[in-house]
């Protein structure tokens, strides 16, 4: 990378990783922090909450994508996190879970994820663009492992509120970075000739591109309603969760590097199939040991989450730059909003389908539908033909 792609992949993977941290720090306490407010015996409604955000995101996402080709990446960066910040403040001040509905609602609005990612690829050459990604990738798994360490300590001293203020002040610290730390935009956006929309959704690739983004936040979150009760029931305590996800994570991140090693070497969709079906393998496992019986076994779980991790890493690195070099640089933040909108409905598919499945039905239930998710997308993925970087590492 030359030193102008290094401090954009540094800058604005810093501000995916404030803006993460914010939302992550919540996840792993959610479900069960809201039973203290009025409606958290409500396992639908407490599902909801935590997947709402994910909804409005979806909703502005593509907008936001299209508004940032129009009239700057950076506006609508500093635009977004405002809006993502308000919703965290009021999410603070909440005094119910239809409080937190709101607040979560809101935040979700701040839908910058399109933009973001669009501004990186507009920066770097197309040869490094993966690793730039890699690296965006990279820090929402390390603040996803940060957050749970942190999250157990930090809610037992100031509380779900206490959280929600914390992600105010992060957001605001993201507008710090954009303002002074990622470089001026090219001059691309608002320039040139305009795409249209259709060129996006014309591209089978693309579609299942989006797809996969979706089966996977759909997963990841579902996941989360019941993982947290599962380690519990094995024996670690809620303040201690902390033990089996970070070395899970951290892990994970040492897996990676093979992802780069197919990829050079002519096998990125090989590694995008088997990380779909390590996903599978996982959503298998956790359905057997919920449907047990008995007690599960902790280094199991743990085992069980590091491959989760692995298969999740390597498709949050790879998955957006695929996206950003199959698309048309005058429609880049149309096709990168696109897909961040399905990757927020998942997220709040994910949250709603979780939370109703574990109050209508059962835990081996959610485990089950999640995997028929992941068979459904293997299926459909099997056609995917990666487009090969142009230029090695060092962009010649």
């Amino acid at each position: 990378m030359t030193a102008l792609e290094r401090r954009s992949s540094f800058s604005l993977a810093l501000i995916f990783a404030l803006r993460m941290l914010g939302l992550f720090l919540v996840l792993p306490v959610f479900a069960l922090e809201a039973h203290k407010y009025p409606g958290g015996d409500d396992p639908a409604l407490v599902g909801l909450a935590m997947g709402i955000y994910g909804l409005t995101q979806a909703v502005l996402q593509l907008p936001l994508g299209i508004a940032s080709d129009r009239f700057g990446r950076k506006r609508i960066i500093v635009a977004g996190l405002l809006v993502f910040a308000a919703g965290s403040l009021l999410a603070a001040l909440a005094d119910s879970v239809t409080g937190l509905l709101v607040g979560r609602a809101i935040q979700g609005a701040g839908a910058v994820s399109a933009a973001v990612t669009a501004l990186l690829a507009d920066q770097t050459r197309d040869g490094v663009r993966t690793k730039s990604m890699a690296l965006v990738g990279g820090s929402i798994g390390l603040m996803f492992a940060v957050a749970l360490v942190a999250a157990p300590l930090l809610t037992a001293k100031v509380g779900l509120a206490g959280l929600f203020g914390l992600t105010c002040a992060l957001a605001l610290a993201g507008i710090a970075v954009v303002l002074w730390w990622v470089p001026p935009e090219t001059g691309h956006a608002g320039q040139g000739p305009r795409g249209s929309l259709a060129e996006v959704f014309r591209n089978p690739d693309l579609l299942r591109l989006n797809l996969g983004v979706f089966t996977l936040h759909t997963v990841q979150l579902s996941m989360w309603v019941a993982v947290p009760a599962m380690l519990v029931q094995a024996g670690l305590g809620r303040a201690d969760h902390w033990q089996v996800y970070l070395p899970a994570v951290v892990l994970s991140f040492v897996a990676m590097g093979g992802l780069f090693a197919l990829e050079r070497r002519g096998h990125l969709r090989g590694a995008l199939l088997g990380a779909m079906a390590l996903i599978l393998l996982v959503q298998g496992g956790l359905g057997l040991l919920a449907a047990s019986g008995g007690t599960p076994t902790l280094w199991l779980l743990g085992l069980l989450l590091f491959v989760f991790f692995c298969g999740f890493n390597a498709l949050e690195a790879s998955q957006p730059s695929l996206v950003s070099r199959m698309a048309p640089p005058q429609v880049r933040g149309a096709a990168l909003g696109t897909y961040n909108t399905l990757q927020s409905l998942g997220l709040f598919a994910g949250g709603a389908l979780g939370g109703a499945l574990v109050k209508w039905a059962d835990v081996p239930t959610l485990f089950a539908v999640t995997g028929a998710l992941c068979t459904v997308w293997l299926v459909l993925g099997w056609g995917l033909h990666p487009v090969p970087r142009q230029g090695s590492d060092g962009g010649h």
